[in-house]
């Protein structure tokens, strides 16, 4: 059996610098209303014309350049979005063409904010079976486009942004106990009402606009995401106290904060980007992990435990050895 390795990340953000001040003088809200009830301070947005495959390629190039590798080294992308492109073909085939990868294959998942733990989990069992030996999993999203902007209760939640990882597939022997340990994947379709886009190709012929019942998320995001990382450390026979890194979805601060303490983690163990980055959906765990990497808080052996949740309602884990 092979084990995936985490071996590298890259990130991206648009330029764009949304502010709650600038948001609070076209809607009626406030920078401290939006700060106390979401942690939120600024969020990126992109610009005219750039869309979530050019992010999504920025931040693939960014990771293989961090480990040395080029497309040809590449059998699997895994893109995990909920903002595509187009409605068909995948982004991911976007992103391919324009790294150059012309071997293996490329395509999309879709579970909104738990996108990419279902898209890690995805390139792992890949690695796992050997039918690929090298792969990009990307999260990338433009929220932005599908917000209504109208809308205080959620327009000033969400940002664009992208992240990526490498994995490299190892024996299982060889690995000395680092890679990707163990992913845990759920979904509940009952609750779509809470936290949809009510547009679509096959029912409005439109793209539409995010609706959110926000305290609804809130009560299922606490209660579902704790008993999602009790089951990744069940899992592996393992404790709250053995996790060196929280790297959760980056959804709003209460959430993130309860779950640190859920582990008993203190806050500098907790990775947050909310306050910078707002909701990047399926961007906001590899952009808060790829951080995290970069300014040298997770070394190597350290223990990261990566959860969220999202539209639909999905949930998930990912344990991960760096």
């Amino acid at each position: 059996m092979k084990r995936a390795l985490m071996t590298g990340c890259g990130a991206y953000l648009p330029e764009r610098v949304l502010t709650n001040d600038e948001i609070a003088q076209r809607l009626d809200t406030s920078d401290q209303w939006i700060r106390q009830r979401t942690g939120i301070c600024e969020r990126r947005i992109a610009a005219t014309g750039e869309t979530t495959a050019d992010l999504g390629t920025t931040a693939a190039q960014r990771a293989l350049a961090q480990v040395g590798m080029t497309a040809n080294d590449v059998d699997l992308l895994v893109v995990a979005t909920a903002t595509p492109d187009e409605t068909f073909p995948a982004t991911a085939t976007r992103i391919q063409a324009r790294l150059g990868m012309t071997r293996g294959a490329a395509f999309d998942v879709h579970a909104v904010c738990t996108g990419f733990v279902y898209a890690l989990a995805v390139a792992d069992n890949f690695i796992k079976v050997g039918q690929a030996r090298t792969a990009l999993v990307v999260g990338a999203e433009t929220f932005s486009r599908i917000l209504d902007w109208e809308d205080r209760g959620t327009c000033v939640l969400f940002g664009d942004g992208a992240g990526a990882v490498v994995l490299e597939a190892v024996e299982n022997g060889e690995a000395d106990g680092r890679g990707v340990l163990s992913t845990h994947l759920h979904s509940d379709g009952r609750h779509h009402d809470a936290l949809y886009v009510d547009g679509g190709p096959s029912s409005t012929q439109t793209v539409g606009h995010l609706r959110m019942e926000g305290r609804e998320v809130f009560r299922h995001a606490v209660s579902r995401m704790a008993e999602v990382i009790d089951e990744a450390l069940d899992a592996n026979d393992l404790t709250p106290g053995d996790v060196d890194w929280l790297v959760p979805h980056q959804a709003n601060m209460r959430i993130i904060e309860a779950m640190g303490r859920r582990l008993n983690l203190p806050p500098d163990r907790v990775v947050s980007t909310v306050d910078r980055h707002a909701n990047t959906s399926a961007a906001s765990i590899p952009l808060a992990l790829c951080e995290a990497v970069d300014d040298g808080r997770i070394q190597r052996g350290d223990l990261v435990l990566m959860e969220g949740m999202g539209g639909g309602f999905t949930w998930g884990s990912a344990l991960v050895r760096w």
